[in-house]
């Protein structure tokens, strides 16, 4: 059972939290704000792990909303609660129990911090009932997930942050989710489930996918190079040396869309994140560029 339950919390995914240190990574080479990394983690960490439990929590709902349709997939239909070995009411129990402790939680850490992850848990609960199943709205809300997560980053910190940052989070996170909805697509398409499994899809047609990815890959490379060249940017790091990253977020989406056409992956992302090796070492790469930068004289 125990497996099971862990199973269901979907701990893979939690690499999606990490997004809540981008405020304390770009806040670490900002010159009015000196901040101190060590001091810095001891507030971000915490925000990271309540929104680990508040989105296992909304895993937990939504593995319980979508038990009958999982049962027609044919990966979904392994999951804990499809599968039978995991009952809804216990699973419900230890879902609610995951929301409420992350919102007391954060609550705890700070006011504000509290109201964010409120706000985070209220569009994944309104997705998990209903949102989902409308085409666009689906992963526009997907996106603006990482976009409240990157919030919370800052809001700890006491930080401002970056509207062309902010933008560049949701940009990426919707060019996953678009990518995510085509392999899903690909892959169901005449599968006798295809629309119980998630309706949203009825609604997509591959060509429309295809159009939308190319064009939110793009804005994502413009509005980071926008970024890291506008005047602002500059002012605020002291170097316009940031551009040099930009080749990196160019072969990262290159690299993403060559496994989504080429190799037929991209319905799960976290997954790719984590074992794909060209995409970890230009992700490794990228944080070097930028903390070798912060660290020059300027």
């Amino acid at each position: 059972m125990w497996s099971d339950i862990l199973k269901t919390l979907r701990p893979n995914q939690w690499t999606k939290n990490a997004v809540v240190f981008a405020a304390l990574f770009f806040a670490f080479g900002d010159r009015a704000q000196h901040y101190q990394l060590w001091a810095g983690l001891r507030l971000v960490l915490p925000a990271a792990l309540i929104f680990c439990l508040a989105s296992s929590g909304v895993y937990v709902l939504n593995d319980i909303l979508d038990a009958p349709a999982d049962r027609a997939h044919p990966r979904k239909r392994h999951r804990p609660i499809a599968a039978g070995r995991l009952s809804p009411v216990s699973a419900l129990r230890v879902g609610l129990l995951l929301i409420y402790g992350a919102a007391f939680l954060a609550w705890v850490l700070s006011w504000k911090l509290a109201v964010v992850v409120g706000a985070y848990i209220g569009l994944q609960t309104a997705y998990s009932l209903w949102l989902k199943h409308v085409a666009l709205v689906d992963v526009l809300l997907i996106a603006g997930g990482f976009v409240i997560r990157a919030i919370a980053g800052a809001v700890v910190l006491g930080v401002g942050i970056s509207p062309w940052l902010l933008l560049c989070a949701f940009l990426l996170a919707l060019f996953l989710a678009l990518c995510k909805r085509r392999q899903e697509k690909v892959q169901l398409a005449g599968e006798p489930g295809e629309g119980g499994t998630r309706r949203s899809l009825l609604q997509y047609d591959e060509r429309l996918l295809d159009q939308l990815i190319a064009i939110v890959a793009a804005a994502t490379v413009v509005c980071y190079a926008i970024y890291t060249l506008s005047p602002q940017t500059i002012e605020k790091f002291g170097t316009a040396r940031l551009g040099f990253t930009i080749p990196f977020v160019i072969f990262g989406v290159f690299r993403y869309l060559d496994l989504v056409y080429r190799h037929d992956q991209g319905e799960r992302p976290e997954k790719i994140l984590l074992t794909d090796a060209p995409i970890l070492i230009n992700l490794a790469l990228y944080a070097l560029a930028v903390i070798v930068i912060f660290v020059l004289p300027r």
